[in-house]
């Protein structure tokens, strides 16, 4: 079960404040292309789960992901993950023709596979998905990443944070950014849910 909290940024002034206040804690900065597979008549989106391709820094590194039973209450997201890493060659192979999902070697390909009973013969298809660019700070002992997602319709900023004690960086965080005048909300939608509703929140 990964837990996180997420905080979205007001506006773009607020993303930019933050992260020139965070800069002395900058520990790298991701590229990410996400997109979002499923079968032509959404058996893994009716059964609240998703199956994600992520490349990373122009294909330098490509993680399948299968994530399971989201929830996102007040800030706090809980949700069942597995990744695994995919070799970036045989991902793009499998955007260019989605059929190719359901013959690669993988875990998570069989778990699809085994729980969800989609095989070579139902198929997939490319749902498209959203770029993001990941700041990764190392603040308090704290791992935070910062996001602006490009959506075709909209840029979101969000602030997430994995932790195994997320009432209590939550409470850490909102003192942070109201001390520095950082607007934000709790966040109410993952970013697929976002995606799939083709409007900002």
């Amino acid at each position: 079960m990964e837990v996180e909290v997420k905080l979205r940024l007001e506006d773009t002034a607020a993303y930019r404040h933050l992260t020139t206040i965070l800069s002395p804690f900058l520990s790298k900065t991701l590229h990410q292309q996400n997109l979002f597979f499923d079968t032509p008549t959404n058996t893994l989106t009716s059964q609240l789960s998703v199956l994600r391709l992520r490349f990373l820094n122009n294909d330098a590194r490509c993680i399948v992901s299968l994530k399971s039973k989201p929830t996102l209450v007040d800030g706090v997201s809980r949700v069942e993950e597995d990744e695994e890493e995919l070799d970036p060659v045989i991902a793009r192979a499998c955007v260019e023709d989605p059929a190719r999902l359901g013959k690669i070697e993988s875990r998570i390909s069989k778990r699809v596979k085994d729980e969800f009973g989609v095989g070579e013969e139902m198929g997939f298809v490319c749902l498209g998905g959203f770029e993001n660019k990941r700041e990764v700070f190392h603040w308090k002992n704290l791992k935070l990443e910062v996001d602006e997602t490009k959506y075709e319709f909209g840029i979101c900023y969000e602030v997430e944070c994995e932790s195994e004690d997320p009432d209590g960086v939550k409470k850490m965080l909102e003192e942070f950014l109201k001390e520095n005048g950082i607007g934000y909300a709790y966040s109410k939608m993952t970013k697929f849910a976002v995606f799939r509703s083709g409007k900002l929140p």
